[in-house]
């Protein structure tokens, strides 16, 4: 049984810097992806950054140059280093774990950027 635990949301103001992190645990000896998800009500969730296995990343556009994702392998934990904070970056962040075909996905994290 794999589960996420994520933590490191809150309040900021703008310009501001927040760390997110989300600890895998279980069976996992591998995975195609480990990541960052934004929701927001109403509306499916959208990618933020993700790890692909290796060492590759994604990222949205709307947070190149200011989130940088990372990875503690022996931890099986990744960290969403959010810098530059806008009021738009305002959402519940969600971790998520793909080991194909399965999506896990953790409970979400509020992340507030008052302007």
């Amino acid at each position: 049984q794999v589960q996420l635990v994520e933590s490191g949301g809150g309040l900021v103001q703008a310009g501001g810097s927040l760390r997110l992190s989300c600890a895998a645990s279980g069976s996992i000896f591998s995975f195609d992806s480990m990541g960052w998800y934004r929701q927001y009500p109403g509306k499916q969730r959208e990618l933020v950054a993700r790890i692909i296995s290796g060492a590759n990343t994604n990222y949205a556009d709307s947070v190149k140059g200011r989130f940088t994702i990372s990875r503690d392998n022996a931890k099986n934990t990744v960290y969403l280093q959010m810098n530059s904070l806008k009021p738009e970056d305002t959402g519940v962040y969600v971790c998520n774990l793909r080991i194909t075909p399965i999506n896990y996905w953790g409970q979400g994290t509020q992340v507030t950027v008052s302007s």
